[in-house]
């Protein structure tokens, strides 16, 4: 299943460490199955993050295929990874562009870190561009604890079985 990750722009009120306050607009990543969804995760995770009021001044659907994560990195970077194929009609070689957004504290990490993600890929690639992006947090969807999945799924399964044994005895 394909993720959509959206990108939020937030305004709001900051105070930073020297006391200052300020107005700030700040992008946040997250994966949603449509703007009312983000919306609305998105107005969750900021209003646990801050206590000021907030505006979401901009929600649009962000061209990344992937978001890596990576220990001790605090910023985001878009990688530009070109994906090589060869077209054995005309001989030529065709290249398709995908966007991976990776965590790293610099440029150079990051593209050792889009080289590690890239790491099972069995085709041809280049990586042509990296830029630091502006997005400052990543909020990916999770359900919950792994014991929490689990036992969801143990209910569903008997649901199931509950459904079919009434639909059992009413046929009998």
């Amino acid at each position: 299943m394909s993720v959509t990750w959206y990108e939020c722009k937030v305004k709001y009120r900051k105070t930073h460490e020297t006391g200052e306050s300020k107005v700030v607009t700040e992008t946040y990543l997250l994966d949603a199955v449509s703007y009312t969804e983000a919306e609305a995760r998105i107005t969750e995770e900021m209003a646990a993050y801050t206590s000021e009021e907030f505006l979401i001044t901009n929600i649009k659907v962000a061209n990344l295929s992937e978001v890596h994560p990576f220990e001790n990195s605090d910023r985001w970077f878009k990688s530009k990874v070109s994906l090589i194929s060869y077209d054995d009609e005309s001989g030529k070689e065709k290249k398709s562009n995908l966007y991976m957004l990776i965590q790293a504290n610099d440029v150079k990490e990051a593209y050792e870190n889009t080289e590690q993600a890239m790491q099972e890929t069995t085709g041809d690639y280049s990586i042509p561009a990296i830029t630091e992006s502006p997005i400052l947090d990543v909020f990916p969807y999770f359900t919950g604890d792994e014991d929490e999945v689990e036992s969801s799924e143990a209910v569903k399964e008997m649901e199931v079985t509950e459904e079919e044994v009434i639909a059992e005895s009413e046929t009998v």
